[in-house]
């Protein structure tokens, strides 16, 4: 299994209506199969995720962050994981917003 303990992530790619961007910062934390991280940096004041993931590393996660505008916005994941050549982590993620419009979208955050 892949560990994400104690790993800190940055997004490198999102679609227009997710509000991460390469200021936001990732910490992960993982007990088990069980994922949680802290995230703040850009649009993001504070975040957190809660998670778990599978046998080939792949997460379901949920999310929820304050962001600049002082609202409360959430949403679930779903990320699978690749190793980079530099044999750090890259997560290819789809999501979903369960706030606010709902839309869906895609990015992608690498290990620093």
């Amino acid at each position: 299994m892949i560990s994400y303990n104690n790993k800190y992530f940055r997004p490198v790619n999102n679609t227009a209506n997710g509000e991460t961007s390469a200021a936001t910062i990732f910490h992960y934390m993982q007990e088990d199969n069980i994922i949680t991280a802290v995230y703040a940096g850009g649009r993001i004041l504070k975040g957190q995720l809660i998670g778990l993931a599978d046998a080939d590393g792949k997460l379901t996660l949920r999310y929820q962050q304050v962001n600049d505008k002082g609202e409360l916005m959430t949403g679930i994941c779903l990320s699978a994981p690749e190793i980079m050549a530099n044999g750090k982590l890259r997560l290819k993620e789809k999501w979903k917003w369960t706030s606010g419009d709902f839309s869906e979208g895609e990015s992608v955050i690498e290990e620093i």
